[in-house]
């Protein structure tokens, strides 16, 4: 694990000072998100990456929805002054699930992103997926899973391995990224679900967690900033539940709950500046309780640059060093592609 500075006691002041944003509602959120997701795709994708090739838009579900969509993006080769793709399917394939508190979001804004990822030597899928309200998780899950059916049958026709995939996502994104990769593992949660993995839980080779909200438990804590309605909303409708019956409901959606010593090694970033920094900070000494490699890094109130999913503005040099990371990360855990019979 690495922490990027030492932490002062200005985080604490100006984490009471944060108590005046405590249980945001999500008709709050979703107008917020509303107001500046035509904006983040502007300045997340500007001077375009033009070593990555581009596929849009590809219907994984085959309903025309937009919601149904995925990008791959494919880094180019530079063979005799000519781009070529890389073909022959030996890339590890890193499949991300955007954020947006369920509710919100696409993964147009993301794209820079995960260009900077293909430019690390793997082929990235980027989803869309069903949001909330309107969507409960076990749909969110269903779309996921959908899209990991279909890196299944066709990733190969972009030059990745699927058999050498990490799953990756921030904040909403990230916590269902993780849910994902404990479905592949734990039949029971997979039943709860009403879901057939798609692929094999060997096939999963690592998780790459941004900011997430991997631990469920901070939504009951009196300081905390999203309201207990962003639980509520993630749940199939049914008769109104009591504390206790919404505390024991939120441990379907929170992966902390599934993890054990058989869960593929996983990258965490987030920052004391982050909205979910005790979810990531509980669910990296759970990883560790249960022997799971962890690669942490955590930047300190004093990095400005910080805020809550910082990791999609390319600009930063703090996003700079989370991509080297991460590059690193999938290298050392997808492996080398698999010997031809």
């Amino acid at each position: 694990m690495t922490v990027a500075a030492d932490s002062g006691g200005a985080f604490q002041l100006a984490r009471r000072a944060r108590t005046a944003l405590r249980r945001v509602p999500v008709w709050t959120w979703r107008l917020l998100m509303r107001s500046v997701s035509s904006r983040e795709r502007v300045r997340f994708n500007t001077d375009p990456i033009t070593e990555v090739a581009y596929v849009h838009d590809l219907d994984y579900v085959g309903d025309g929805l937009r919601a149904h969509r995925l990008d791959v993006l494919t880094p180019l080769a530079h063979q005799s002054g000519e781009d070529v793709v890389v073909g022959g399917g030996g890339l590890p394939v890193y499949v991300y699930f955007h954020g947006g508190g369920w509710t919100s979001g696409d993964k147009s804004a993301l794209t820079k992103y995960c260009a900077n990822q293909a430019l690390g030597g793997m082929v990235v899928v980027n989803v869309n997926y069903r949001h909330a309200p309107r969507f409960h998780m076990g749909h969110v899950l269903e779309d996921a899973n959908a899209a990991l059916a279909w890196v299944a049958a066709n990733i190969g026709e972009y030059g990745g391995d699927p058999a050498r995939l990490v799953l990756g996502g921030d904040s909403a994104g990230g916590q269902i990224s993780a849910l994902l990769t404990a479905i592949s593992l734990r039949p029971e949660l997979a039943a709860h679900y009403s879901l057939l993995p798609a692929v094999p839980a060997g096939h999963v080779k690592g998780l790459v967690q941004h900011c997430s909200a991997v631990d469920f438990s901070v939504f009951f804590e009196s300081g905390f900033v999203l309201s207990l309605n962003f639980v509520r909303m993630l749940l199939p409708a049914t008769a109104p539940l009591t504390s206790a019956r919404l505390r024991s409901a939120a441990g379907y959606l929170s992966p902390i709950e599934w993890l054990d010593g058989n869960h593929p090694p996983v990258f965490v970033t987030t920052s004391e500046r982050d909205f979910f920094y005790r979810s990531n900070l509980n669910f990296i000494a759970r990883l560790q309780d249960h022997g799971v490699p962890v690669d942490a890094l955590i930047y300190p109130w004093a990095s400005a640059n910080t805020e809550h999913t910082w990791q999609q503005d390319y600009r930063y040099p703090e996003s700079q060093e989370v991509y080297r990371r991460l590059h690193a990360f999938v290298g050392n855990v997808a492996g080398p592609p698999a010997a031809a019979d």
